[in-house]
């Protein structure tokens, strides 16, 4: 079957790009990326409101995020931020979510995914779980490897070997979207999308915040009581983030 599909429109949050895609949209446009070759692969950012704030402070990262072939909604201060810049999201699509449907798909297609990054053995434990979930997903392979220039011939040596379509690079914000614009074009796949603690999620590492905190945006206070050497980077980013949004928010006011 041919999708006919179109680019989603971009929204702009603090000089940041952001598309207004759904998850089905989404799920669309990698699956015809993935059998539709073109020089140096595309790469997918799933951006929140650390990316924005981290775009800021770097205008080569923010250049990598404007770049990038699909940049999703993943964080909920993004969907409120739309609304407030009167630039709303349809759909917040998150990392896991598009794990989960990625896999869901290639079940259903044969398409193929190579899981990179984690701690050793964290990949397979995910790659597992989705054998679980999804029986006849093609997982090409799996590989921890280094998020730095350390452990990128190593990891290309991995990923060439599987011919994937797909890379799902879980290195963290920043690293795991550098390692793209390094590697994607010599790796052989179309696709690279980086999926930050995804792999831990589904290998039972690190726990999902309910659901009730997810709806209402307090994820990030939830990871901050699993994992407290990340205050400073959570507690800088939110905070700051939201400010900004208010600043622009009276700016645009004040100049109507």
């Amino acid at each position: 079957m041919t999708l006919k599909l179109n680019q989603p429109e971009s929204r702009h949050i603090l000089g940041v790009r952001v598309d207004d895609v759904s998850l089905e949209e989404a799920i669309n446009l990698i699956e015809t990326w993935a059998s539709t070759p073109v020089s140096g692969g595309r790469l997918v950012v799933t951006a929140n409101p650390e990316y924005v704030m981290a775009a800021r402070r770097d205008p080569a990262f923010r250049e990598l995020i404007n770049q990038a072939a699909l940049v999703t909604p993943d964080g909920v201060g993004l969907m409120y931020a739309g609304r407030f810049l009167k630039q709303p999201f349809r759909e917040r699509v998150t990392g896991v979510a598009m794990t989960h449907a990625l896999a869901r798909r290639s079940a259903e297609t044969g398409l193929s995914l190579f899981l990179l990054g984690a701690a050793p053995g964290v990949a397979e434990s995910a790659a597992e779980k989705f054998l679980e979930l999804y029986p006849g997903v093609k997982i090409a392979g799996c590989w921890a490897g280094q998020a730095g220039l350390e452990g990128d011939a190593e990891s290309i040596a991995q990923i060439t070997a599987t011919k994937p379509a797909i890379i799902l690079v879980a290195y963290g914000m920043m690293k795991q979207d550098w390692w793209s614009v390094r590697n994607l074009s010599k790796s052989g796949a179309q696709v690279s999308i980086g999926v930050g603690g995804v792999f831990d999620y589904l290998a039972g590492k690190s726990k999902l915040a309910p659901q009730w905190m997810r709806r209402v945006g307090l994820e990030w206070l939830y990871r901050l009581w699993q994992e407290p050497w990340r205050w400073r980077r959570i507690m800088v980013a939110v905070p700051w983030f939201g400010s900004a949004v208010l600043l622009e928010v009276l700016r645009k006011r004040l100049r109507i």
